[in-house]
């Protein structure tokens, strides 16, 4: 597959003629499009629908309205822009190489290793805030905007939300305190394209009537228009007589505009709602090659209109190649299908999503059990105390979202849950660092921590299908206390192979492999992979390496835990997690309370840093936690050779 972007050269004419103005905003957004497509493509994911449905609106600010050229991107006396939700930054990453901001090379590395984040990050030129958790931008704006006023620096704050962004309480915080407090410096643009994830917002949790909500807490509210560059034109000088206040633009967009079949939903519906097919993900190659002869068909006319040469679009064309990839393992699925069976003979089972319920693998429980089932949408506090509600009326909730949004946001609710001695079980989806694509924001390396400073919590994270069901059924029947199940939501690697004898019992996890010169205990289908790798590795050099998959992330059998460690005398534990407050951290205190640690040498082998963003392979190989740096690291052999290429058997095309 080659991927070639339109030139900047190109850009840059369409910047100097003359013309329809117009006709030369919407051909310079719609070759932003194009170069959005080839790089989210060639990224392998990416955020598409986003991107296209906000591109005419950025496309207008930074090329009309923002004064960051005149005065310098470091000018404290700059305009100021940024996207709450985040997910919309290829498209933002497309217009930053028009504009020169970054380099032709690093839009052709999205989400890749020393790339461009997946979601927006200040380290890259141009960001201006890290986002792509949701709810924060206004209030965060709402600071900037304050420390102009109080520097006595020019420049106005402009902030992008999402629509189903609205379903966040932090927003409506931000609302009432920005008008209280008077900042009048600060615009926040709705970018209202009417879907989020793969629903339309009002079939999800319904935010309207937006307007009179926002009008209601004393901002300046206007609706237009999100594609009618006349229309955006005089909204922006109009706003600038309205003063002592904030004002709010609900701008009405088109998801995936531009690009006619991502504009309409699928024809598919579920339970009478309306599925959208291209909020995530890169386009498979028959859809890449048609997204983009349709909008060079579009640059070509719009070109002819102006009256100008052509526009030199380069050729994308994806090679024929015979996939040799297998079936995959989603544990995710395992889980959806666990709490299916469950449902059949347990009637106070309820299951509760934030908006995720595809990536989840909830929509089979979903269709089968629509009464039992609640989206609650992108409100993750609401959501874990209306659990706590149902758990204090006698009923089992199953509270299920990404880990980096369940376990952080809503920990205090968490907590004041877990007071009350119910039991909530917490499904912490996408945990731990791969995929790694979407950057930090949604890479899950503290929600151990987190859950394991509460007395009555249980954390479990299974390394396969078959254990996943037996951690959900135990999770549901057995437990006595709140649970956390920690999954992986992308394929696993590869299948773990549990032994036949091994049976779910609490505290007590599975030798894998046999060794003597070193033990490592890990869990999870992608460290347990890496793990299984290193052994592979080290046997090469005649070092036996006991791999030990551990479930139980805070609950240890300490007769099994002697038993296992006894002819050890280099213990190494493997976290897909921070190296604080892991299972290293639970199997160091335990061994130390049980005295077995003298002439021991324990290595805690968790993350030390904020986790990267690329390739699954790039971001482990960079952490040094692939398998072979942790060959590498475990024997203090620096020089294993690759004797033969052991498969990594990563995959991109994970939800994300």
């Amino acid at each position: 597959m080659t991927y070639k972007i339109i030139k900047k050269s190109e850009f840059d004419r369409i910047k100097n003629i003359d013309g329809d103005w117009a006709a030369k905003m919407q051909l310079y957004a719609d070759m932003c499009r194009y170069n959005t497509l080839v790089a989210v493509k060639k990224a392998g994911s990416g955020h598409l629908g986003s991107s296209l449905s906000a591109m005419d609106i950025i496309t207008f600010l930074y090329l009309n309205e923002l004064n960051i050229f005149e005065v310098g991107l470091d000018s404290p006396n700059r305009d100021i822009y940024f996207s709450s939700k985040g997910h919309d930054v290829p498209g933002l990453y497309s217009l930053f190489y028009t504009l020169g901001i970054i380099p032709e090379e690093k839009l052709l590395m999205l989400r890749r290793l020393y790339g461009l984040d997946g979601h927006p990050e200040v380290r890259i030129p141009g960001i201006e805030a890290s986002t792509g958790s949701l709810g924060m931008g206004i209030s965060k704006g709402k600071g900037m905007a304050w420390a102009k006023t109080y520097k006595k620096n020019k420049g106005h704050v402009y902030v992008l939300t999402g629509d189903g962004e609205f379903q966040e309480g932090q927003i409506y915080e931000s609302l009432q305190a920005s008008a209280h407090q008077k900042i009048g410096n600060l615009t926040v643009i709705m970018d209202h394209n009417k879907y989020q994830t793969d629903m339309l917002v009002k079939d999800v949790n319904n935010i309207e009537d937006v307007v009179q909500k926002v009008s209601a807490f004393g901002w300046h509210v206007v609706r237009i228009d999100g594609h009618d560059y006349d229309e955006l034109k005089k909204t922006f000088t109009d706003l600038k007589n309205v003063t002592g206040k904030p004002k709010m633009i609900i701008a009405d967009t088109v998801k995936g505009k531009g690009v006619s079949f991502m504009e309409r939903p699928e024809t598919e519906t579920f339970e009478g709602k309306t599925l959208y097919k291209w909020h995530s993900g890169a386009p498979d190659d028959e859809s890449y090659v048609a997204g983009l002869s349709e909008l060079i068909e579009k640059i070509n006319r719009l070109a002819e209109e102006l009256k100008i040469d052509k526009i030199q679009i380069p050729v994308n064309e994806p090679e024929v190649k015979t996939s040799s990839k297998g079936k995959k393992e989603f544990v995710t699925e395992a889980y959806g299908d666990a709490l299916c069976e469950i449902a059949k003979y347990n009637d106070n089972l309820i299951v509760l999503d934030g908006d995720l319920s595809a990536d989840c693998k909830l929509r089979k429980f979903e269709k089968m059990y629509p009464d039992r089932f609640i989206e609650n949408g992108i409100a993750e506090q609401d959501m874990v105390s209306m659990a706590g509600g149902l758990a204090r009326m006698g009923l089992v909730p199953v509270v299920s979202t990404f880990a980096s949004f369940l376990a952080a946001r809503a920990n205090e609710q968490i907590y004041n849950n877990a007071s009350e001695r119910t039991k909530v079980i917490y499904t912490c989806q996408f945990a731990g660092m791969i995929p790694a694509g979407p950057g930090k924001s949604h890479q899950s390396v503290r929600d151990i921590s987190l859950f394991g400073a509460l007395p009555n919590v249980t954390i479990i994270q299974p390394c396969n299908a078959e254990e996943t069901k037996w951690a959900t059924e135990y999770c549901v029947n057995d437990a006595e206390e709140n649970c956390v199940l920690r999954l992986v939501i992308g394929p696993s690697p590869e299948k773990i192979k549990l032994p036949d004898e091994y049976k779910f019992r609490l505290g007590i996890g599975a030798e894998l492999t046999a060794g003597n010169d070193a033990l490592l205990f890990s869990y999870g289908p992608v460290m347990l992979h890496e793990a299984l790798l290193a052994a592979d590795y080290l046997k090469k050099i005649g070092f036996s390496l006991k791999v030990i998959n551990m479930p139980w992330l805070n609950k240890i059998n300490k007769e099994w835990l002697k038993e296992i460690v006894k002819d050890q005398e280099k213990i190494f534990v493997l976290e897909d997690h921070s190296a604080v407050g892991g299972l290293g951290d639970r199997l160091l205190n335990v061994m130390n309370e049980l005295n077995i640690l003298e002439g021991k040498l324990f290595t805690n082998l968790g993350l030390k840093e904020y986790p990267e963003c690329g390739t699954p392979w790039e971001v482990l190989a960079y952490h040094k936690l692939d398998g072979k740096s942790l060959a590498q690291r475990i024997s203090g052999v620096e020089d294993i050779e690759e004797k033969e290429k052991i498969e990594q058997k990563y995959t991109e095309d994970a939800p994300q």
